[in-house]
């Protein structure tokens, strides 16, 4: 998937890349210490610099505080394709990934580059759950500005804000005031408005919550439909989303996060079809209730420290798990199946 590089490759204004060679005078070798890139000249005085696609996200032991507490704390995950979704994880890695919240330990990378850098590049852009908005401003208005606002000039930025009310179906909107918008109508607003960028991914929190199951559907496939369109990728934050629902038909991967650990992640259809797996908070015994499950027959995957565990029942049904904590002398604080995150 194209998309920019990040400033310390491609400057601060970002050069799209392409596999077109009409667009190329030349090719250069690539340079030994920047091995799997290619870079070229182009006619039009631009360089544009051809690399392996980075994960859309990365992380390494994360993790990010709220209020001085650790919302997600040593959480690591490398996301693979190009429309992922990451279900179950708290706000605060959203923020984080989209710089709005710094990480306070490990490493957390957005296409590639730090969170920071990658919104400056316009390697990626965000848009939040129902932020605030200028109510006397038209939607029209408010495309534009963030197009210029991410570094667009104004007729570049007037058509790149054109092309995203287009791909979301918004056209007929264009002169409503967003103060009389219906909240689906300003939702999709602030989607476009991060389409309008032009970054190469889209980080999006959580777009279909609180709609209606029509609403839901027909906002959803014009995400998909929209960020095909302007060539971009999408990563969904959510508590969870439905299987039928477009972004999770689309979707090439999923990482289902329980607190600050990896519940399961792989094809959305694979993970809704799981039976007998289940994500635990157990408080006492954590290590004498694991050993009972696993002598069982269960599969169990504990973290090094904390009370979430995954478990695969095998042979046993969740009675019997209650019943081994209790001889283990743990208590299971939760317990849901892994599928939870589509239902």
């Amino acid at each position: 998937m194209a998309g920019p590089d990040p400033p310390s490759i491609g400057g601060p204004k970002p050069v799209w890349e392409t596999e077109d060679p009409r667009h190329c005078e030349c090719s250069l070798p690539t340079k030994q210490d920047n091995r799997g890139n290619l870079r070229r000249t182009c006619q039009d005085g631009h360089l544009a610099y051809h690399r392996r696609v980075q994960p859309i996200l990365a992380a390494t032991h994360v993790r990010v505080d709220v209020a001085g507490l650790p919302a997600v704390d040593r959480l690591s995950f490398t996301s693979r394709g190009d429309r992922i979704l990451v279900l179950g994880a708290a706000r605060a890695l959203f923020e984080a990934a989209a710089a709005l919240r710094p990480s306070v330990a490990g490493e957390l990378r957005v296409q590639g580059a730090p969170p920071l850098e990658a919104v400056r590049s316009r390697a990626a852009a965000s848009a939040a759950l129902d932020p605030p908005l200028p109510p006397s401003w038209t939607i029209a208005q408010y495309a534009t500005w963030s197009a210029r606002l991410s570094g667009h000039r104004a007729a570049e930025g007037q058509a790149v804000a054109d092309r995203a009310l287009e791909a979301l179906e918004l056209d007929a909107f264009r002169s409503t005031k967003l103060g009389s918008a219906s909240h689906h109508v300003r939702r999709a607003v602030v989607v476009a408005g991060a389409l309008a960028t032009g970054a190469a991914a889209l980080l999006i929190e959580d777009p279909i919550s609180g709609l209606s199951p029509e609403v839901s559907q027909s906002f959803a496939r014009r995400i998909v439909t929209a960020s095909a369109a302007m060539g971009c990728r999408i990563a969904v934050f959510a508590a969870r989303i439905p299987l039928e629902s477009p972004l999770a038909v689309a979707a090439d991967d999923a990482i289902v996060v329980d607190g600050s650990r990896i519940a399961v992640q792989g094809a959305p259809a694979e993970i809704a079809a799981s039976t007998g797996a289940y994500t635990l908070r157990v408080a006492g015994d954590i290590a004498a209730f694991a050993e009972a499950v696993r002598a069982r027959g269960g599969t169990v995957e504990a973290p090094a420290t904390g009370q979430r565990l995954s478990v695969v029942l095998g042979p046993l049904g969740t009675r019997d798990l209650l019943q081994l904590a209790e001889q283990a002398r743990a208590i299971v604080l939760e317990l849901r199946p892994i599928s939870y995150a589509f239902a």
